[in-house]
């Protein structure tokens, strides 16, 4: 892993951070850590961007991912908060000060697909066993080598020792679709199944890297995990570590321009030598003054319903399924033409009282997967009432989910679009092939505005909460490196 440089002779600047988010947070607790001045403007009133905490009908539940992966990644950052300290002797502390306890779950989830099912680890007995046992043996140990990748540049020599390591195993089927679809060894469900993941980049298994193909043995071997208390629990964790280091984070405060030298809020202006945004690039761009400019293909967006349920459901509802359409390459189609599938995927997330959250009623996410419209949607719409309906019978109930909810919020593409992204696209515009997953080449900063830098979801999409915490990470080491040299 990378560990940032020691130096003592630094000149403290002044950083100044847009957003609260996970990547904002991941910069500001580092760059604080480092020993400069940091100061965060969030124009919400709450900590954690997208990673938010409702509270329904006195119960709470967050929204953004539903699960962390790659659990290395966080003790990566512990690992470099407490090294960064120790360049100006200030004590470890990190485990302490962000106290987060993950608890791993049993299975990756349960997945549906035509009418069978299967959790991943496939179990002994299960049709597929034997070839995801073949899979799981040849990819799920490659999660170090994956780590290596999402903390630190992959173009970097170091980085690559783990990218050979990776894609030794591809050969020239560089995309996940031709990989799997040359396994002619697995059963095509659980082809489709390994597929689908590809989603959590927001993209189709023809347009992105092969390596997506490898996340699902990852999981199984590593294990999926929530914080307990939720997913949330990790930016109050890391607006811990921020404020630990001496940052000033402000909340309610939106900014309305952004200069070099110079971020301006409707109540203030606050100097900085170097600005540090995990804002969407619309809204970036917005507060920069340039003109905006649509892109041509978009990642997917959702329609995410959150819930209180008036009862538990059935004994034995995993924590974590996953409905796949009967056809995912019409989907895939769909979104591409940013049209309303006829099916999609869907996620249901379910939380029994004082399971993981400290709830005394039961909780579930009803996650759809949509076109990058910027549409309303409600329980109402037709499409969603009929994948609700779908997904409802497809995990075992009588009657659709919606029928048990004592109060629900949704949010749309359209809420999804006030963060900045075109449509509401959850990870903005698609990339070229050679540019998904760890080897997107985001920009950290560029040489026409050396003074800003960039982090968060939409700079480094797809991984969830891993991805967004390891380009947060991959940032700030350049930009320590470049103030040290100063």
């Amino acid at each position: 892993m990378t560990r940032s440089r020691r130096k003592t002779n630094l000149t403290p600047q002044r950083i100044v951070v847009l957003g609260a988010g996970v990547g904002g947070l991941t910069a500001a607790a580092l760059l604080a850590r480092a020993g400069h001045s940091v100061t965060v403007l969030e124009g919400s009133d709450w900590i954690g961007g997208k990673s938010r905490r409702l509270e329904i009908d006195g119960q709470h539940v967050d929204t953004g991912p539903a699960l962390v992966t790659f659990p290395l990644v966080w003790e990566e950052l512990l690992a470099r908060y407490d090294a960064l300290g120790a360049r100006r002797s200030v004590p470890a502390e990190a485990a302490a000060v962000a106290a987060v306890t993950l608890r791993r779950l049993p299975e990756v989830g349960r997945y549906f697909y035509r009418g069978a099912d299967a959790v991943l680890p496939v179990p002994a007995g299960h049709p597929w066993h034997a070839a995801w046992t073949r899979f799981e043996k040849e990819h799920g140990g490659l999660g170090p080598q994956l780590t290596s990748m999402l903390t630190a540049d992959p173009a970097d020599p170091a980085s690559l020792p783990a990218v050979r390591n990776v894609f030794r195993l591809y050969g020239t089927r560089l995309t996940t679709r031709s990989f799997l679809d040359g396994l002619s060894w697995m059963p095509e469900g659980l082809r489709e199944v390994i597929a689908i993941h590809t989603l959590n980049a927001g993209v189709s298994p023809r347009r992105t890297l092969a390596l997506y193909a490898s996340m699902p043995a990852i999981m199984a071997r590593d294990g999926v995990w929530v914080p307990e208390g939720g997913v949330n629990e990790l930016p109050l964790a890391l607006h811990r570590l921020a404020l630990n280091a001496g940052a000033v984070v402000r909340i309610s405060e939106p900014v309305t321009a952004v200069s070099k030298g110079l971020v301006t809020t409707a109540t203030a202006t606050h100097p900085a030598d170097v600005i540090v945004s995990g804002l969407d690039r619309g809204v970036l761009d917005g507060l920069l003054g340039v003109p905006p400019v649509r892109p041509q293909k978009l990642s997917c967006s959702g329609v995410a319903i959150y819930a209180v349920l008036e009862t538990s459901l059935p004994e034995g509802t995993a924590t974590h399924s996953v409905v796949l359409p009967d056809d995912p390459a019409a989907l895939h189609r769909s979104l591409d033409a940013g049209a309303v599938p006829e099916q999609t995927m869907a996620f249901l997330n379910y939380y029994r009282p004082h399971e993981v959250y400290a709830n005394d009623r039961a909780t579930v996410a009803v996650l759809l997967t949509a076109p990058a419209d910027g549409r309303r949607y409600d329980l109402d719409s037709p499409w969603v009432a009929r994948e609700v309906a779908r997904v409802s019978a497809a995990v075992g109930l009588d009657r659709p989910i919606s029928e048990l909810f004592r109060d629900h919020v949704v949010l749309d593409p359209r809420y999804f679009a006030g963060w900045g992204s075109t449509g509401g696209a959850l990870y903005g515009a698609t990339n070229p092939l050679w540019q998904s997953g760890p080897f997107h080449r985001p920009g950290y900063t560029s040489r026409a505005r050396p003074w800003l830098w960039r982090v968060g979801a939409s700079v480094h999409p797809g991984g969830g909460i891993p991805a967004v915490l390891g380009g947060a990470m991959t940032a700030t080491h350049k930009l320590i490196g470049r103030l040290d040299a100063r």
